[in-house]
C-alpha cells in the first residue's frame, strides 16, 4: 500500500518500455516504489527497463509481455500483472501509444486501424479490465497518458490525435464514475515530448522532456488534480487554442 508519505510503492506500468513511461518508472522508484510489474511488447527492452528500476531502488521487479494490437487480450494482461505483483496495486500507469506516420497511415487502412488500436482501443479494453478489481481493493490509482494532442486535433496528425481523443474523454467520465469508491484516475496532457518517438520532428513551443512528464505525474499524484499538462502552462495555452476560429486554428496548429 501507499508509504506514510502517500507514495506509491505497488505499481503497474502499462506500456513500459517508451522513454516517458521509463522516466516515470524511475522517478517512482526514487520515491520508494518497491515492488514494480512492467508491460510491454519488447522483451530485450522490457530487461532494461526492469534493470532500470532495481537499479533507482525497486526491491521486486517484474515483466509481462502483450502486444497492444491485440485488445481482445487486454484483460489477461491485466491478470497477469496483477498476479505478479501479487499484492494490492497502489498505482497504475497506463502509457500505451504510438504516433504513427501520418501521410502514410491516412492512406493505409491496416495502418490507420493500427494507430487508432494502440492509441485507444487496447488502453480502453486495460481499463475495463482494471476496474473490478480495483474497486474490490477498495482503493488504487491510475494514470493515464493522454495528450494536448486530443483537446483540439490537428489535420497532420488526425489519427492519433482523434484516438487520443477518444481515450481522454473517456476517462474523464470514467473518472467520474469512480468517485466514492476509494480508486482515482489521473489524465496526464503531454504536449510535444523529445523522446525517441518524435526523433527528427521539429520542435514546437513549450517542448518538454521525459524527465519533466515524469516529474509532473509524481508531484500530480500528490495533488490529486484530475487534469495534469506537461508543461503546465500548456493548460492555459489550450485553453485559448481550444476556442479559435477553424481558420485561424489551421494556420497555427501545425507550424
Amino acid at each position: 500500500m501507499d508509504n506514510a508519505f502517500g507514495q506509491p510503492q505497488n505499481v503497474i506500468v502499462l506500456g513500459a518500455t517508451s522513454d516517458i513511461a521509463r522516466a516515470i518508472t524511475r522517478r517512482l522508484c526514487t520515491a520508494r516504489g518497491r515492488r514494480i510489474v512492467l508491460a510491454g511488447r519488447d522483451r530485450t527492452r522490457l530487461d532494461e527497463a526492469a534493470a532500470e528500476a532495481r537499479d533507482y531502488g525497486a526491491t521486486t521487479v517484474a515483466t509481462v509481455v502483450f502486444d497492444a494490437l491485440a485488445p481482445d487480450h487486454a484483460g489477461d494482461t491485466v491478470r497477469a500483472c496483477l498476479d505478479a505483483l501479487g499484492e494490492p496495486v497502489d498505482l497504475v500507469v497506463i502509457a500505451v501509444g504510438e504516433l504513427g506516420n501520418q501521410s502514410h497511415d491516412q492512406t493505409d487502412p491496416d495502418r490507420a486501424a493500427e494507430v487508432i488500436t494502440v492509441n485507444l482501443t487496447w488502453p480502453a479494453a486495460a481499463l475495463s479490465a482494471l476496474r473490478a478489481p480495483l474497486i474490490a481493493q477498495g482503493r488504487g490509482r491510475v494514470v493515464v497518458l493522454s495528450s494536448v494532442a486530443a483537446l483540439r486535433v490537428r489535420p497532420s496528425a488526425y489519427l492519433y490525435g482523434a484516438a487520443k481523443a477518444g481515450l481522454d474523454q473517456m476517462c474523464l467520465a470514467l473518472a467520474d464514475t469512480l468517485d466514492g469508491t476509494g480508486v482515482t484516475l489521473q489524465i496526464v496532457r503531454p504536449g510535444f515530448v523529445r523522446s525517441k518517438m518524435t526523433t527528427g520532428l521539429a520542435e514546437p513551443p513549450f517542448t518538454t522532456g521525459v524527465s519533466e512528464v515524469a516529474e509532473v505525474v509524481v508531484r500530480g499524484l500528490e495533488s490529486g488534480d484530475r487534469v495534469l499538462y506537461s508543461p503546465p502552462v500548456l493548460r492555459y495555452v489550450f485553453t485559448v487554442m481550444r476556442v479559435l476560429p477553424r481558420r485561424l486554428w489551421r494556420l497555427v496548429a501545425d507550424r
